[in-house]
Order: C-alpha cells, then sequence, then structure tokens
C-alpha cells in the first residue's frame, strides 16, 4: 500500500507539476508576450509571489513520491524508469534553481532594463517548455515502472 502511496505522489505530482508549468507558459506566457517590456516586468514585480507560491506545493510531493518510490523499488525490474522519472526531476529542479529562480527574482527586482527584459523573457518561456517536457516525461517514466 505504501508503495502505490509513492508512486501516485510521483506520476500525479510530475504530471500535476507539468500542468501547471503549462498553464503558466501558455496562458501567463502569452499574456506577458502581449504586454509592453516594462509593463510585463511591473506585473511580474507585483504578482511573482502568486506563480512561485504553486511550484513547491506540486513539487514537493513529488520529490516525496519519488523518492519513496525509487526506494521501495530497489532491486527490481522497475528500478530503471524510476530512475529515468528521477533523473527527468533532477532536471527539472536544476532549471528551476540554476535559471529561473535567479532570472525571476531579476524580473522581479524592478532593476531590470528593457531591451534586456524582452530577450531574458523570450529565453525563459524557451527554457520552460524545455521544463514541460521533463516533467511530462517524468509522469510517463512513472507510469512505465508501475507496468513493468
Amino acid at each position: 500500500m505504501l508503495k502505490a502511496v509513492f508512486n501516485i505522489l510521483t506520476i500525479c505530482g510530475a504530471a500535476g507539476f507539468a500542468g501547471v508549468m503549462l498553464s503558466i507558459g501558455v496562458t501567463l506566457g502569452g499574456y506577458w508576450r502581449s504586454l509592453p517590456t516594462q509593463e510585463f516586468l511591473d506585473w511580474f514585480s507585483t504578482n511573482n509571489h502568486f506563480v512561485s507560491r504553486s511550484i513547491p506545493l506540486i513539487f514537493m510531493p513529488t520529490l516525496i513520491g519519488l523518492i519513496g518510490s525509487v526506494w521501495l523499488s530497489w532491486g527490481s525490474a522497475e528500478l530503471r524508469y524510476w530512475l529515468l522519472s528521477a533523473a527527468c526531476i533532477f532536471v527539472v529542479a536544476v532549471l528551476t534553481f540554476a535559471f529561473f529562480v535567479p532570472t525571476n527574482t531579476a524580473f522581479a527586482s524592478g532593476t531590470m532594463g528593457e531591451a534586456t527584459g524582452a530577450a531574458k523573457l523570450n529565453q525563459w518561456l524557451t527554457i520552460h517548455y524545455f521544463r514541460i517536457g521533463f516533467g511530462w516525461a517524468a509522469a510517463v517514466f512513472g507510469c512505465i515502472a508501475i507496468k513493468v
């Protein structure tokens, strides 16, 4: 039963994370691109906390589930798929902490210029879509793991 709970946390968490990121990318990303750069930076400075609060709420259960799923499948055929899922979540975490946290902080600081802001937003959205893909892949590998 515990193994099923961890598996559910991992798969639903990774898929949920990807869904939240897809919504941010498509909905907010489209909105942000429609704004003049300074308005986007002002919006981000005012509202970033709403976006940033959603990420730990969905990422932490995913991480807890993944650790449990890997631990409880140690030595079994499904382990390799949980490890692939873990690799995808690791990439998501690295992208989040190495790129998104500092970039979001720069957007919200009010010190970024318009020329830099427009280019950085385009880069942010491009990398964001890779993050979504890795989140989906983590969920898919989890689904494969439970079928092995």
